[in-house]
C-alpha cells in the first residue's frame, strides 16, 4: 500500500487539508456528509505528498509517487460495497458492437487491461493502485486496494441485466453499462487505513472572512499553465505515415536511429495558435508525465516538426517506453486505436516551459472545431 509508507508529517499534511475542504461543505450541500469534489481531492493529494500530477494526462492513473501509479477516488460509504465507475470505452463502441455478451466482456477487460499497462508506461511506474477518500456522516476513510489486471482467463458469471453485463474474474466483480460505454468495479470497502472527524462548519463564508481578516497567511506563487493545443500522432487519413512522423525512423536517403521520429504539427494548430511554440529551431523544455525533462525545439519546413535533441530522446520515450513497440516495428493507427489514444497535450507555462500528456481518441479533432 501507499499510505501507511509515507512520512507521518505528510499523511497529517494531507489530512488536515481534507479537513478543511470538508469544513466548508455547507458551500454546496446542507448534508452532514462532508462534500469533496474529485479534482480537489486530486490536487489535495499531489500537493500533501509531492506526487506527480497525472490527473490531465487522460490515462489510468491520477498521480504517481515512488514508482506507484495511483488512482484516486472519492465516493459515499453506504454499504462499504459500492460499484465506482474505473473506465470508459465510448469511442471504442466500434470494437464490440454487435457482439455476443462473452465477446463484449473479454474486449473490455482487454482494453481495460490495455489502458493500465499503458499508464504504466507513460508514468514510468511498476506497480499501481486505487486510493480512495470514501464519505460518511462527518468523517472521512481513506481506503486503498491493488489495480491489477483483469484476469481475462478467469473471467466467469456473466450475466446480462436490462442495459448492462455483469462478470467476475475470480478476484473482482465488474459491471459494464452498455449504454454508457463505462466500466464499473465493486469496492469492498471494509478495512480502512485511516479515519478521521470532519467538522462541517455552519457558516464556512463567515470563517473564510475571518482568515482574510487576520492577513497573516502568504499566497504560494505556483507556475500556471497559460495555453494548451493538441497534437495528432497520424497524418492525414488517421494514417500514421510510414516514413514521417511517428515513423520518421524509417524514412530513406540517410542511416536514421531507431528512435528518431518527430510529433506532427500541423498548419492548423499554428493558424489558430500563432504564438504558442517559439520560433523555429529555438529549444525550449518539455516535462514529460514521469517528470523527465527534455530538450526539443520546432523543426522542418513550415514548422511542422515537434523534435527532441537529441532526436532519439522523445522515440526512445513514446515508442519503446510507452508504446511497447520492438524496433524496426511501424507504428499504425489501429495501434493507437487499442490503447485509446491518438494525439497529446501540450501545455505552455512560459517561453521556455511546456508539458506533455497523451489524449485520448479524437481530442485533436474536437481541439481544431473549439478553438
Amino acid at each position: 500500500m501507499f499510505y501507511k509508507h509515507q512520512e507521518a508529517k505528510l499523511r497529517e499534511k494531507y489530512i488536515e487539508s481534507l479537513q478543511i475542504v470538508g469544513n466548508l461543505s455547507n458551500f454546496f450541500s446542507d448534508s452532514q456528509t462532508p462534500y469533496l469534489y474529485y479534482r480537489i481531492a486530486e490536487k489535495i493529494f499531489c500537493d500533501a505528498f509531492a506526487a506527480n500530477d497525472l490527473s490531465r494526462g487522460d490515462i489510468a492513473f491520477d498521480a504517481a509517487k515512488d514508482g506507484v501509479g495511483i488512482g484516486l477516488k472519492t465516493f459515499l460509504k453506504n454499504n462499504d460495497k459500492t460499484l465506482q465507475k474505473v473506465a470508459e470505452f465510448n469511442k471504442d463502441r466500434f470494437l464490440y458492437e454487435s457482439k455476443s455478451p462473452e465477446e463484449i466482456v473479454h474486449i473490455v477487460a482487454h482494453l481495460r487491461n490495455e489502458r493500465v499497462k499503458l499508464a504504466k508506461n507513460i508514468s514510468g511506474v511498476h506497480d499501481s493502485l486505487y486510493h480512495c477518500v470514501i464519505r460518511s456522516e462527518k468523517k472521512f476513510f481513506i481506503f486503498e486496494e491493488d489495480m491489477p489486471k483483469i484476469d481475462l482467463h478467469a473471467i466467469k458469471e456473466i450475466k446480462k441485466q436490462k442495459n448492462s453485463l455483469w462478470f467476475h474474474d475470480g478476484i473482482h466483480e465488474y459491471n459494464f453499462n452498455l449504454s454508457k460505454s463505462t466500466l464499473l468495479k465493486r469496492f469492498n470497502t471494509e478495512n480502512f487505513v485511516e479515519e478521521f472527524d470532519v467538522e462541517i462548519f455552519d457558516n464556512p463564508l463567515l470563517k473564510i472572512k475571518e482568515c482574510f481578516s487576520q492577513k497573516e497567511q502568504k499566497v504560494e506563487q505556483t507556475s500556471k499553465i497559460t495555453d494548451t493545443v493538441y497534437l495528432p500522432l497520424y497524418g492525414t487519413g488517421k494514417i500514421v505515415p510510414e516514413k514521417s512522423g511517428l515513423n520518421q525512423w524509417n524514412a530513406a536517403g540517410r542511416v536514421r536511429d531507431s528512435d528518431e521520429i518527430y510529433i506532427p504539427i500541423p498548419a492548423k494548430v499554428h493558424k489558430q495558435a500563432p504564438h504558442f511554440f517559439p520560433p523555429r529551431d529555438k529549444e525550449f523544455m518539455l516535462k514529460l508525465p514521469d517528470a523527465t525533462v527534455l530538450s526539443v525545439k520546432v523543426c522542418q519546413d513550415n514548422s511542422k516538426a515537434l523534435m527532441s535533441n537529441p532526436n532519439k530522446a522523445l522515440g526512445k520515450w513514446l515508442l519503446r517506453d510507452v508504446l511497447n513497440l520492438k524496433e524496426d516495428v511501424l507504428l499504425t493507427y489501429e495501434k493507437l486505436q487499442t490503447i485509446g489514444i491518438d494525439a497529446v497535450r501540450i501545455d505552455k507555462y512560459d517561453d521556455g516551459n511546456y508539458a506533455i500528456h497523451f489524449a485520448t481518441l479524437g481530442s485533436y479533432e474536437e481541439f481544431i472545431m473549439t478553438t
